[in-house]
């Protein structure tokens, strides 16, 4: 395991709260995903709750409060929110369906659910495409649905358009996808799919340790860049972060964790995971180099369900900045969750510079020039 410097030159990443009001339910916090001045939190009851940046007075702070609730069919625990801004659409993942809503109203969208999903991945290209401009046609957006003993390809636009499928007998559990390439897991190791070939190669275990591990090692696959992917691999004593190629190469350096990491974040140039015991670390995938380590939080009886999130600056836009859905105890960090167009959050920081100050000014008067 890498330990920190005693002094670090780095911008550091703070916990901000963001909603710390009572949300009128006793259910868990599943997913969490944020755009712009909207936060969209599932829950374990099958409910929808959006939450908006609202100021009671000019002069006050903003907060994000509830805009509106509603449930999934069938009222089942919510697992995955994606955002999808270029076409304002949000998938919602629920007893193995894809939902369909429109941004940022929330509202479902009249397309069938997809059914039978074990997991699905949306193209990180198409993630990553802005909100639509006036003007500007609106490019479809690829996903891959994984499915018991296949991939199903989509393509999503007005409609929703089914292409093709893969066979993938040993199935997965997890999936993230880039271009052509799609990085899976299944309950044993990590492959890459080549989705244009229609082939597959593994490429690393999910644990390397000789022995049994006393505890389930979680799948994790981070998105880097273009054809890239971070992958981890227990190895009975630590951790280990690999980068590859959509082609499974290794690429960079390696990263290291003392213990499994419960989520993982990218913040470019910084990689954000949280582990166990609520400790959040932060590498530079750069160097990988460990530049900052926030303490696991201070537990407290008072039940609160908030949701929170490490953030910098003064009421700033975040790109890819981390949201944290917290339940039962207001210190417990149970997620993170990238926000890859970004979101509005509210801050005291360097409020001292934002008062209002008196300006004097002069006025001048012109020269008149008079001739005889």
């Amino acid at each position: 395991m890498q330990t920190l410097p005693q002094a670090v030159d780095v911008s550091p990443y703070q916990i901000q709260s963001l909603i710390t009001d009572d949300f009128g339910t006793r259910a868990q916090i599943r997913c969490a995903q944020a755009l712009g001045s909207e936060i969209y939190v599932g829950f374990s009851n099958g409910e929808l709750m959006r939450f908006a940046l609202r100021a009671s007075d000019p002069i006050s702070l903003e907060s994000y409060t509830v805009l509106s609730r509603q449930s999934v069919p069938g009222e089942k625990p919510v697992d995955e929110i994606v955002l999808i801004p270029s076409l304002s659409r949000a998938l919602i993942l629920a007893d193995h369906q894809i939902y369909f809503y429109t941004l940022p109203s929330l509202d479902p969208y009249p397309i069938k659910p997809v059914r039978h999903v074990v997991t699905f991945a949306v193209d990180s290209n198409h993630l990553n495409r802005p909100s639509p401009s006036p003007g500007l046609s609106i490019e479809p957006v690829d996903f891959c649905v994984i499915k018991r003993n296949g991939i199903a390809m989509y393509t999503l636009k007005d409609k929703l358009l089914y292409t093709k499928e893969i066979p993938l007998p040993q199935g997965a559990t997890l999936a993230r996808r880039m271009g052509k390439a799609l990085c899976i897991a299944d309950n044993n190791c990590y492959s890459v799919v080549d989705l244009e070939g229609a082939s597959m190669f593994p490429i690393l275990p999910l644990s390397q340790a000789p022995d049994p591990t006393p505890f389930i090692v979680k799948p994790s696959i981070t998105v880097i860049g273009n054809s890239e992917f971070l992958i981890l691999s227990w190895t009975g004593a630590s951790t280990l972060g690999l980068f590859i190629t959509g082609d499974g190469d290794p690429v960079r350096g390696t990263l290291e964790w003392p213990s499994h990491p419960e989520a993982v974040c990218l913040d470019y140039p910084h990689v954000t995971t949280l582990l166990p015991n609520g400790t959040i670390e932060i590498h530079n995938i750069e160097t990988q180099a460990l530049v900052q380590v926030i303490g696991a939080p201070v537990t407290s009886p008072a039940p609160t369900p908030r949701v929170s999130s490490p953030t910098v600056g003064h009421h700033k836009r975040a790109s890819s900045a981390n949201v944290q859905p917290v339940t039962a105890n207001p210190g417990q960090r149970i997620g993170m969750a990238a926000s890859l167009g970004g979101y509005l959050v509210p801050s005291t920081q360097r409020s001292d510079r934002m008062q209002k100050a008196t300006v004097k000014l002069r006025r001048q008067t012109a020269n008149v020039n008079s001739s005889t």
